[in-house]
C-alpha cells in the first residue's frame, strides 16, 4: 500500500481524547491531528516520538492531518493507523504474497456474517475450496521483542473470536490474522493478563479449528507492505 503523498514528520506533544494528538513541526508550528487508533497505544505514543502524518484534501475535515506512523525514540517504526491493516492484507492476498491464503478467485471486504451482527474483514471464495473468513488484528504492544494482543480489554475482539469459532464449527475456513506493524516485534502471543476472557476464547477458537497467522508489515514513510511470517507463541 502506497501513501498518496510522502508522509510529513512532527514531534508528538501529547495524545488525548483517544482520537486527537498535538504535535509540533520542525519549524515550530503546533497543530492537532486525528488519530484513528482507539486502543491504548502503549509504547506507541510517548511525547517526544516522531509522528509521521498524512494530509487530506477534503476541505470539510476539521482535522485534515492523520497520524499514520510513529518512529519511537529507540528507532522502532509502528503503523498506528489501524485502518490500514485490512487493506495491506487484502493487497498481499491479491498479489499472492501470503501462501496460506492463495488460490482463491474472489476476495470480498466487510461482508456481514455471524449471529452477533458482525462484518468479516476479508472473505475469500473459490469454486474448488470452502469459503475462508479472515479477521485482521493489528499487534503493536511490545515487550522484549514479544508482541501482545490485545493491548486493552476488547469486547469487540471477543465477539470476533466467537464468530470465527462458529464458522470453523460449520466446516468453513476461519483465520485470525495478526498483522504486526511494529519493527521491534519478532513473535506474537496473547495478552492473557490484560484480557483473560479474550485469551480463553482464543484457545477455544484454535481448538475448534480457527487458524492463526502472523505477518510483519514493512514500514516506511512512502509505503506499507506485507513482510515475513512471524511465529505465534501459545502461552496456555
Amino acid at each position: 500500500m502506497k501513501f498518496e503523498q510522502p508522509l510529513q514528520s512532527a514531534t508528538l506533544l501529547k495524545r488525548y481524547k483517544r482520537f486527537l494528538a498535538d504535535v509540533v513541526t520542525p519549524d515550530g508550528e503546533e497543530f492537532t491531528l486525528h488519530c484513528a487508533n482507539t486502543g491504548a497505544m502503549t509504547g506507541c505514543a510517548t511525547p517526544g516520538d516522531t509522528v509521521w502524518y498524512s494530509t487530506s484534501s477534503n476541505a470539510k475535515r476539521k482535522y485534515p492531518h492523520s497520524w499514520e506512523l510513529t518512529q519511537t525514540q529507540t528507532d522502532d517504526w509502528i503503523c498506528v493507523n489501524t485502518l490500514r491493516a485490512n487493506g495491506i492484507v487484502a493487497d498481499a492476498i491479491e498479489a499472492g504474497d501470503i501462501p496460506e491464503l492463495s488460490e482463491y478467485e474472489e476476495i470480498k471486504r466487510e461482508v456481514k456474517y455471524g449471529n452477533e451482527n458482525s462484518r468479516i474483514d476479508i472473505l475469500l471464495k473459490s469454486n474448488h475450496k470452502v469459503d475462508c473468513y479472515i479477521e485482521v488484528k493489528s499487534v503493536t504492544l511490545l515487550d522484549s521483542g514479544m508482541g501482545y494482543f490485545p493491548d486493552a480489554k476488547t469486547q469487540r475482539g471477543q465477539k470476533h473470536l466467537r464468530e470465527l469459532t462458529a464458522i470453523a464449527k460449520l466446516g468453513l475456513r476461519a483465520v485470525l490474522f495478526y498483522a504486526v506493524p511494529h519493527t521491534g516485534i519478532t513473535e506474537v502471543t496473547v495478552a492473557k493478563e490484560i484480557d483473560p476472557d479474550y485469551a480463553s476464547l482464543l484457545k477455544e477458537a484454535h481448538d475448534a479449528g480457527v487458524e492463526i497467522l502472523c505477518y510483519r508489515i514493512n514500514i516506511s514513510e512512502y509505503n506499507l507492505t506485507i513482510g515475513q511470517q512471524l511465529p505465534f507463541i501459545s502461552n496456555g
